[in-house]
């Protein structure tokens, strides 16, 4: 379609019945975007004959933390924030990328190795996102976007993962006829952050951003893991979605984000594996003594906590199966426990006067008193967001108090959207 057509079938109603079934309760929240995003687009690169509208949304960890790196089990949902794009393609072999906030970027695909200098920025991703897919066989060509995205940066909702999955989308829909798998476009945009952002993530977060919905992932084989999208209505079960911005800062922390795969992997390693879902938790517990002198007790406490959290996750989907919204959230408590006490990622020890994510975690705990909820460490940790599941009569109190302590719309009500990385127009 024209960008003019697009705005035209916007004002007409068109596509209401579209923007209905992706936006549930923000369709025009989501036209007022689209309509913006087209104007924006527009003054940048004029109008185009062959526009597209794309949209990747944020995701929320609900149970398995720090588990899809040692190929265990996570239960992990795609959020009613998203990052949309209008695309065109260029015509030749340049991307041309501007971001609401951030400017423009450039990049030639005639070069589309890694680029150490690129390591931690936007065009990293781009060009990673673009070497995987051109590498698995598929389609990739120049393109111009312009990409605007409520997803914040930093704020555990995976907002790298959601513009990786953009890009997968925009490829895919562009110049592939739509046809590349969720799944593949997931495993690629791990593969542009691990190899050309210099971030060593798992393949959770790309993966609830690509497949959509609540869906439980077991990475026992990272190549093909078994997904299965657990149906349940959180509204009908009488709970909200909240997520809390603790507005603490990411920037030197990735030697903590790096530091648990790599402790959790020497434990492996003491057993000649390479994660530890290779290993036996039993073994683990025989050799406590011999693993701590080796590595210390952090290390230890990680690679135990990893075999309790992998089970709950899967327990947490079965819960949801059966209804039993009281026992999914006795094991929403327990993860956080485990996090918190074991995993040991709600604060880096770099920074100790910096602990919002602890503060947040203990007002909700009083705030959620006598069954109100239960809440937990969201995402990576060491800074960031927590999440609660929050009784629908407690949810104003509960806003009212967080957003006392971080600010004025830190705490954030948010759906579970059905769908992940998808072309909306």
């Amino acid at each position: 379609m024209t960008t003019d057509e697009i705005k035209r079938g916007l004002k007409d109603g068109s596509f209401d019945s579209r923007l209905d079934d992706i936006y549930p309760g923000d369709s025009a929240g989501a036209k007022e975007r689209i309509n913006k995003a087209l104007t924006r687009f527009e003054e940048i690169y004029g109008k185009s004959d062959s526009a597209g509208i794309f949209s990747a949304p944020g995701r929320t960890e609900v149970g398995g933390n720090h588990t899809d790196h040692q190929r265990g089990s996570v239960l992990a949902a795609s959020i009613s924030l998203d990052a949309i794009a209008v695309a065109a393609p260029s015509g030749d072999e340049h991307i041309s990328l501007y971001s609401e906030g951030f400017g423009e970027v450039r990049l030639d695909l005639s070069e589309l190795s890694v680029i150490p200098d690129e390591a931690g920025t936007t065009s990293a991703l781009i060009r990673g996102v673009a070497a995987g897919l051109k590498d698995r066989g598929f389609n990739v060509s120049g393109f111009r976007a312009y990409v605007t995205s409520d997803v914040l940066g930093g704020s555990g909702l995976s907002s790298s993962a959601a513009f990786e999955t953009l890009v997968g989308v925009i490829i895919s829909g562009l110049f592939n006829d739509e046809k590349i798998d969720p799944v593949d476009i997931a495993k690629i945009g791990q593969y542009a952050e691990n190899k050309y952002f210099g971030k060593p993530c798992g393949l959770m977060d790309q993966m609830a951003c690509s497949v959509g919905s609540l869906c439980y992932i077991d990475f026992k084989d990272p190549e093909n893991p078994v997904i299965e999208k657990v149906e349940f209505d959180m509204d009908k079960a009488g709970y909200s979605l909240c997520i809390t911005d603790t507005k603490g800062s990411h920037a030197d922390l990735t030697p903590d984000y790096a530091a648990a795969p790599a402790e959790m992997k020497a434990v492996a390693g003491f057993y000649g594996k390479e994660v530890l879902r290779e290993v036996n938790s039993e073994d683990v517990m025989r050799d406590i003594s011999a693993i701590r002198e080796k590595f210390g007790d952090r290390a230890v406490l990680r690679a135990l906590n990893f075999f309790d959290e992998s089970q709950r996750a899967f327990q947490e989907a079965e819960c949801l199966k059966k209804n039993d919204f009281e026992g999914f959230l006795e094991l929403v408590t327990a993860s956080g426990d485990g996090s918190f006490k074991y995993l040991q990622n709600v604060y880096s020890n770099s920074d100790v006067k910096s602990q919002g994510v602890s503060l947040g975690l203990f007002v909700s705990s009083h705030v959620l008193a006598g069954k109100k909820g239960a809440s937990r460490v969201h995402g990576g940790g060491f800074a960031g967001t927590i999440q609660a599941f929050v009784r629908n009569d407690a949810v104003e109190e509960y806003r009212r108090a967080l957003d006392h302590v971080f600010g004025e719309g830190s705490c954030m009500v948010m759906k579970i959207r059905k769908y992940g990385g998808i072309r909306v127009l």
